[in-house]
């Protein structure tokens, strides 16, 4: 279904207030900036900015695009013959190489970076969050899997997917910091997954395992 003209004014609307935003943040930083300046600049009332963001974080990290599900959706979205890791290490190659925003490979990238590491308030979500999708992602594979409630195999297997989740997050990061462009951060991520991919063994990489359509 294409979009409506109602929808497609509320999403431009949404992504100007964000832009406008993150380029105050930028520019002052993210605690020297007020929800009403960020609504003056973008010319919107305050109860509009509201209305898109229930919080001053999330115009930096919107729930969409960091969700707490973000692990357990991408598994259980998975291909049938596909295991939980693999469906994690084939959508993070795809956001790589599609130089998603969502991983932080999008050009400008760093500034924001050293904007949200000066700020303990988005340093504390992005840490909650981390914990949040592990957690999140060990609750599907225990259902999937049927294992018993005292059963640790589902978070462990959890925290390894979460914690190479994490690894990439943190090399690009590293990386935009050192002030590397996004193709040549890009290239080493990729290779990194790779190495990571074979460290994993054949236990994780087998583990849940969606079984082929009758």
């Amino acid at each position: 279904m294409s979009e409506g003209l109602r929808e497609r004014k509320k999403r431009q609307t949404r992504q100007r207030i964000s832009d406008v935003a993150i380029g105050l943040f930028v520019e002052h930083g993210f605690d020297n900036v007020t929800i009403n300046e960020v609504a003056a600049a973008a010319e919107v009332s305050v109860n509009t900015v509201y209305n898109y963001f229930s919080a001053k974080e999330d115009l930096v990290l919107p729930p969409e695009e960091a969700s707490p599900r973000r692990l357990a959706d991408i598994v259980r979205e998975r291909r049938p013959g596909e295991s939980a890791a693999e469906a994690v290490l084939a959508r993070l190659r795809e956001e790589v190489r599609g130089r998603a925003r969502r991983v932080g490979l999008d050009e400008g990238f760093g500034r924001v970076l050293e904007m949200m590491r000066a700020a303990p308030t988005l340093t504390a979500r992005l840490e909650s969050l981390g914990h949040q999708m592990t957690d999140a992602l060990a609750d599907v594979l225990a259902e999937e899997t049927g294992a018993a409630p005292d059963d640790p195999l589902p978070r462990v297997m959890a925290w390894h997917i979460g914690s190479l989740h994490a690894l990439v997050l943190s090399e690009i990061g590293r990386r935009t910091a050192d002030g590397e462009r996004p193709d040549e951060i890009a290239a080493a991520v990729l290779r990194l997954i790779d190495t990571a991919q074979d460290v994993l063994g054949e236990r994780v990489l087998a583990y849940a395992v969606r079984e082929e359509s009758a």
